[in-house]
């Protein structure tokens, strides 16, 4: 295979930023309006509360537990070509999202989005990776993430105001449009590239560890009967099974031995309880503000993006911070701080204004998270070897997908909200309760870091800085291995 050539600024490297950027922003559209549209998704469709659940973790199911596979297959079979058939999936997802008849027929097809946008999210940034000359690489992801940055800050704008004036099933279709022009721009000027020799595939790994997420899944959304039970078990059972295929396979889809460094541990683990906090906690509000606040699908969209805006502005800085100072401190102070915010917007109640009870919650939250987010993808690098970041930021990406799927899972349960009936009186009932506990998750990330993340590690510069600032979504960069 020849050495990445392509230089950036120059036209045949511009194609290749628009084709990826067009691509991790159908993800990045994708992750930051369905959240908005929940409640019209539940009342035009009659979906419980576990139906809005189930619609959210449908999606993260399958995009966790496929997302090292998918980086892997790019490897073997080609990267530009499986960008390719992500965005045809992904499309093709999107309308049976669009056309659903019922609740179960849109979970489905969110699963189905999930599958291939486990090999979308890490193909958009392995084709840069694999493509531009070592020393326009960085410039190249920095422009990716900061185009997508800009899709990040409209997109609520973009799916509230769909939601409202046409439908919510519009904002399924606006995929569409944007992944054929990206599909348009591989296929002509993307070059193919992969990895040397024969790459194997973990395939009987990412069925268990799917098995596993999906049960788990099904046991805390459900949480009632022996069918709960009955799942728990089978999670356990393929969870068990996953660490046993991992442990004796050649060739495992998540090498344990990377874990047996303590900072890429206690990264990870501070990545989880991070981003815990974060998915349940924007899940729950924006159900609060337009069920229980009357908020329209644009305003409950546009009343997080003080929170997108301070990631873009000050996550640089932070990460520059952290350079400085190493990652402990950031990685504690952090987390603390958005637990703050958190706990401000557990008081959101009906009757309350937006600028005296939303707003102060949204920017406290956002400060921590702006804090924490650059130092934490930064430092997960910086504990393995540069022949392992490819992993390491696979790995953290899926835990940070992980987390939003526990907590959008188990959360209500946690805090007694009724999955079936009423979604808007369980939300009064339980909503304040379920964002302490979103609160304490947090805080126990500064905990976890404290304790487990040396006080001089590393935080190596990073220009390919979080693609969570460009979507929302706890994806970091994720290169394939």
């Amino acid at each position: 295979m020849a050495s990445p050539s392509l230089r950036a600024g120059t036209p045949a490297g511009r194609w290749v930023v628009a084709a990826t950027v067009l691509g991790s922003g159908v993800v990045c559209l994708d992750s930051t309006v369905v959240t908005v549209a929940l409640p019209a998704i539940g009342e035009d469709l009659d979906a419980s509360l576990s139906g809005l659940q189930w619609t959210v973790n449908a999606y993260l199911v399958t995009l966790s537990a496929l997302l090292l596979l998918g980086g892997n297959l790019g490897d073997r079979f080609g990267r530009r070509r499986l960008f390719v058939l992500g965005l045809v999936g992904f499309s093709a997802a999107s309308v049976l999202c669009a056309v659903a008849p019922t609740s179960a027929a849109l979970v489905a097809a969110r699963a189905l989005q999930g599958v291939a946008g486990a090999v979308l999210v890490p193909g958009s940034l392995a084709v840069i990776a694999a493509t531009f000359h070592p020393d326009d690489r960085g410039r190249a992801i920095g422009t990716w993430s900061g185009l997508a940055g800009v899709v990040s800050s409209i997109g609520p704008f973009v799916g509230g105001w769909l939601v409202d004036a046409v439908s919510w099933r519009g904002i399924f279709l606006l995929n569409v449009p944007l992944a054929a022009i990206a599909v348009w721009i591989a296929v002509r000027h993307v070059p193919e590239t992969r990895a040397p020799g024969e790459q194997p595939l973990d395939v009987v790994g990412a069925v268990l560890v799917t098995v596993a997420l999906a049960a788990f899944s099904y046991a805390a959304i459900e949480h009632a009967g022996t069918g709960s039970w009955l799942a728990a078990a089978l999670g356990a059972g393929a969870l068990v099974a996953f660490v046993v295929v991992q442990r004796t396979s050649s060739h495992p889809m998540l090498p344990l031995d990377v874990f047996r460094s303590a900072q890429f541990t206690g990264t990870n683990l501070t990545t989880l309880a991070v981003y815990a906090g974060l998915g349940g906690a924007l899940f729950l509000l924006v159900l609060r503000l337009q069920l229980s606040l009357g908020y329209s699908a644009l305003e409950a969209g546009a009343a997080s993006v003080p929170f997108t805006v301070l990631m873009l502005l000050l996550s640089p800085t932070a990460g520059q911070v952290g350079q400085r100072v190493g990652a402990r401190w950031p990685l504690t102070i952090g987390p603390f701080v958005s637990a703050a915010g958190i706990a401000l917007l557990s008081g959101v109640a009906p009757g309350d204004s937006y600028t005296t009870a939303v707003l102060p919650g949204v920017l406290v939250f956002g400060l921590g998270m702006s804090i924490t987010v650059a130092p934490l993808t930064a430092s997960v690098l910086a504990a393995v070897d540069d022949a392992m970041t490819g992993l390491a930021s696979g790995v953290n990406n899926a835990v940070a997908r992980l987390a939003n799927l526990v907590a959008v899972a188990a959360l209500p349960a946690l805090a007694g909200i009724a999955t079936d009936g009423d979604v808007a009186a369980s939300l009064d009932d339980g909503y304040p309760t379920a964002l302490r506990i979103a609160a304490a998750v947090t805080a126990a990330g500064g905990v976890v870091a404290f304790l487990l993340v040396r006080r001089t590690a590393p935080v190596e510069p990073a220009p390919q800085a979080s693609v969570f600032q460009s979507c929302q979504d706890p994806g970091v960069l994720t290169e394939s291995r």
